[in-house]
Parts: C-alpha cells; structure tokens; sequence
C-alpha cells in the first residue's frame, strides 16, 4: 500500500451536511424503538460519528438510480458492521452520509479510523469522517441537539480522506488508544468563537511539520534511533528521534547526549502516545510526529526525492526582480515583515489582526493559519494556532495566548521573526527579510506602493475586510462600505521612490495623506521631504516593511 506525506493544515472542501433531516436506515418512525418516555425526551452523552463519501455528487453525475443505489447500499453495507464491532449503532443515512451513536469516545474513534481504511470501488470517492461528543437528545431514535450539529460542522471542514473530532471527544477518549495530532482552530458557521479540532492519524498516512520537511530537504534533518549514537550535526539541524519509547530513560539519555540545542528542534516520531507522556515531551518545548515508522521513512524520502528531482536546494523560491538589463546590482530592496499600526486608528478601527501562512506570508484569514497577531488597546497579542511556536525561546501550547511587549525572537515552521516594539504611530512591527527582491543599479530610481509606475515594485495585497474589528459611528461605516483595508488606506498607489546615486541612497516620499517612516537603530523616524538613507535601514508604509539591503 503507498504511503503518502503531507504538509499540516491542508485545505478542505465544503460540506452542506445538515444533521436532523432523514429517518434512521432502512425503518420508518413506528418501526424503530422508541426512547421516549411519555412527553420526555431521553438525554444521554454519546459520540456522534458522521461518515461522508467525498465527491459523491461530482462522481454520480452520470451514473443510474440502480448505478446510485449499489454506492450507498455498498457503503452502508461497510459501514455498519464495523459500527456494531465497536458497539455502536448507525441511526440515519443524510444523502450519501451516515449518522452514528457511541456510548465510549474511544470506540467511536477506534470505529472512524476502522471505517477510514475501506477503499470504494469508484476510485475518485474518498471518504470524510467527524466526531464530537456531548448530550444528546434520542427522539424515536432520532438524534438532535447541539452536539450533532457541531459534529455536521466540524464534517464541513474536515477534508476528503481524513478524520477529525472536536476537543469534547479528545477530553473523553483514552489518548494511548488512537494516534492523534491537533490540526488548529476554525471558525464554524453557525458555532460562535473558535472550535479547536483534532485528526486521527492512519498507519499509511504522516503530516509531517513543514520545519522538519524543509529540513529533509536541506539535509539538515538528523535522525537518531537507539542503535545509532549521535552524528556529527550540521549547521542549523532538525533533529528526529525514532524508535525511542517516550518517557524512557534512553530517550533522555540520547536528548542530554546532544549540544545544548534549542528545544523547539527536537522532534519524537511516535505512533501512539500516552496522555501524560505526551504532555511531558510538548511541556519541554519539543515537537511531536505522529505516524508508524514506515509512514514517516517514506514520506522523509518522498519530500528529499521531490526537492532533488525540482532541482529545489532547499532554500525555497527566490524571486529577484531587475529593474533593467545592468551589469552590475547595487542596492537590494526586500520586504521585510509586518508592520502594526496602533489602534484606534482614526475613528475607523478599533482592533485588527493577520495571520502567518506555512508559507511564511501574512494574510487577513488563513485556514492552515501558524499563528495569529492581533493588535488592541492593550497591545500586541499573539495566539498560537499549532503547536510548533516559540517566543524569546519558550515554547507554546497549541492556542495559548502571549502579550509581546518586548524586543524578542518568534520561532515558526515558516522561519524565524524578531518583534520589535515602537513608539508612536506603530506599536511594532515583525521583522523578518523574505525572498521577495527588487535589484537596483545605479543611477536607477525605484517607485514602491500599491501601484508604482515602472520600473516599480508592488506592496503585497491582503484582500478582505474580516480582520478588521470597526469602531462605531458614521466614519467607520462609511469606510467599511467604501471597502477599505489597512493596506489600502494607509498606502498610497505610488508612496516613496529609492534613488540609487554614486555611493548615495535617498528615499524621496510621494504621498501627500499616507505616511512614509524609516526604522533606524529601533525607533521611527517620519519622512516628510527627500532624505539620504543608507544600508541597513528599513522603511515602513502602512503595515508593510522594506529592508535596504547591499547585494
């Protein structure tokens, strides 16, 4: 059977499950043992299980109400039995989905990741499966109540050929029965606040942390096992244990035999893992891989293959732009992070945030979102949103919350940032050079903004208004209907030129509303007329930063 690797926070499709809509298979109403008792209804705490053929719709387009029949009845006909094992009980089917009731969490994941491995016999269905636990409210076998419905939500998001459950159930099950990882938190229509989800891990499949398959790539994963000492390491290493018992003496010996290493660089590769054991490990800041050692061999080999085979050398794609054809590069201009205005900001905005993706950009709303800055009254607010972020060298949880108030280093699977904190107009800003180059000769004079003239080099776009918190009253009214975002209102289409002389550099501002500042030795300075600058300094405008960098 291949095994296949992939990256966390992969995207999903849609579903529009709804949870309370068709009577149990195969019985009518009348025929099916009723729970109620006089005008009661019946409460009990069960695990709600959805199971889901992806692409269905797509894949029985063309095919016969007999052809549509044999799919559902096949799927039911796998479905059930496995369900029953692990003493459950299949109450409903929804379209091409099922509903099923477990009174252990335990078993109703064991039963999911059962269910997972059945393969269809049209080879473009995939099969979707979600769980959560709570009350449940049983009406002639029927079942309703929230529970259900966040079930049939948390399916929605769930994408083809995996299996995910709520925090609910993660809280009832016995951890050291099912693998399982956290995949983030998601806004769930219908569910206010943030849903924290889980995902079983099948024995062919592994979500490798993009550091650690970077790394792979790079050659500076080092995998360490019992029968190997500790190799020489490479600058800059990832280290995987395998085949350690966590917990075990020998695992700490093999971690204290090491430099004195960052603890956000060492990863463990297990399959299941104790409750308590796991704590401990994520406690001190490392890094976990669930997947049976076969499936993280494989998928560590299929990442290096692909890098090899694009001729990739594992330091991502870089992309330098000329202005024109010149012998000779003087000046570098590279975006470099994120600047954050303070609020409230002008009678408009009252609180914002952005999101880091995996691939190290900042965008209004991620679904595979890293982490979360957020910007109030009271300051800078970091959230987690997976279990790989560090700050000024501490680990986080998945979901906790930091104020950043002083000069330190985050740590991501996307790279590295320093937050600087400012005074002023900006509450700080994170600092990081990324790939995204402009080369400049000289006696050449460069436009920057929203929409430069050429030779120019355009801000990053971050579309959407839903990062936004508005203030009250007409002003913010009015700019939310006029479509306004930070990157648009603080930006003007053209908003600074860089003149590259003979040995000189100027920054010549060409907005008359929107502010251009320099970042010089940690503080701001505002630009108001034409000034020399010089390599090293950063320049802010709006929430974006470029660094002026020699070649």
């Amino acid at each position: 059977m291949p095994f296949r690797g992939g990256a966390r926070h992969g995207s999903s499709r849609r579903s529009g499950i709804r949870a309370v809509e068709c009577r149990p298979v195969g019985q009518s109403p009348k025929a099916y043992p009723s729970n109620l008792q006089g005008n009661r209804v019946t409460t009990a705490t069960q695990t709600i299980l959805f199971t889901d053929l992806a692409g269905y719709t797509e894949s029985v387009a063309g095919v016969d109400r007999e052809g549509l029949r044999r799919i559902l009845k096949q799927h039911e006909e796998r479905v059930r039995p496995i369900v029953e094992n692990y003493g459950g009980r299949v109450v409903k089917n929804i379209g091409d989905s099922f509903l099923c009731l477990f009174p252990s969490a335990t078993d109703g994941l064991r039963a999911a990741l059962d269910i997972h491995h059945l393969r269809q016999t049209q080879e473009s269905l995939e099969l979707r499966l979600a769980l959560n636990t709570g009350d449940v409210e049983i009406i002639d076998g029927d079942a309703f109540g929230d529970p259900v419905n966040l079930a049939a939500r948390i399916l929605a998001r769930t994408p083809a050929g995996e299996v995910w459950f709520s925090n609910a159930t993660r809280l009832c099950m016995n951890a050291s029965e099912v693998p399982w990882e956290p995949v983030g938190s998601f806004r769930l229509k219908g569910v206010p606040g943030e849903i924290a989800c889980y995902r079983l891990v099948p024995e062919d499949r592994v979500w490798l942390p993009q550091r650690v398959s970077i790394a792979a790539g790079q050659g500076r994963l080092v995998s360490i096992t019992p029968d190997h000492p500790t190799p020489k390491l490479p600058p800059d290493p990832i280290i995987l244990f395998q085949g350690f018992e966590p917990g075990s003496a020998r695992l700490a010996e093999a971690v204290d035999a090491l430099p004195v290493l960052s603890p956000d660089v060492l990863y463990l590769a297990d399959y299941r893992i104790a409750a308590g054991e796991r704590q401990a490990w994520l406690d001190a800041g490392c890094g976990l891989i669930i997947g049976t050692p076969t499936a993280v061999t494989f998928a560590l080999a299929e990442f290096s293959r692909d890098r090899r085979d694009n001729g990739d050398s594992g330091d991502g794609a870089q992309l330098t732009v000329l202005v024109k054809r010149i012998e000779e590069i003087t000046l570098e201009i590279v975006f470099g992070g994120l600047a954050l205005p303070r609020v409230p900001l002008a009678d408009v905005v009252a609180a914002y945030h952005y999101e880091l993706t995996p691939d190290g950009d900042w965008a209004t709303e991620s679904d595979r979102a890293l982490l979360r800055i957020a910007v109030t009254r009271e300051g800078v607010e970091l959230h987690a949103r997976c279990s790989e972020i560090a700050v000024g060298g501490g680990a986080l949880a998945e979901d906790e919350k930091v104020m950043l108030a002083k000069r330190q280093i985050i740590n991501t699977p996307a790279g590295g940032f320093e937050f600087l904190p400012l005074e002023g107009e900006y509450c700080g800003a994170l600092l990081r050079d990324t790939t995204l180059k402009l080369g400049v000769g000289r006696g050449q004079t460069v436009e920057l903004g929203r929409q430069p003239r050429a030779p120019g080099f355009a801000f990053p776009r971050r579309p959407g208004q839903t990062n936004i918190r508005w203030c009250a009253g007409s002003k913010a009214r009015q700019a939310r209907e006029q479509d306004f975002t930070l990157d648009r209102g603080l930006v003007g289409r053209r908003q600074f030129a860089i003149r590259v002389g003979h040995g000189s550099l100027e920054l010549v501002p060409m907005h008359k509303e929107c502010t251009t500042y320099v970042l010089r030795d940690g503080g701001l300075v505002e630009i108001l007329q034409p000034v020399p600058v010089r390599f090293g300094d950063q320049v802010i405008a709006g929430t974006t930063v470029v660094a002026l960098r020699r070649p």
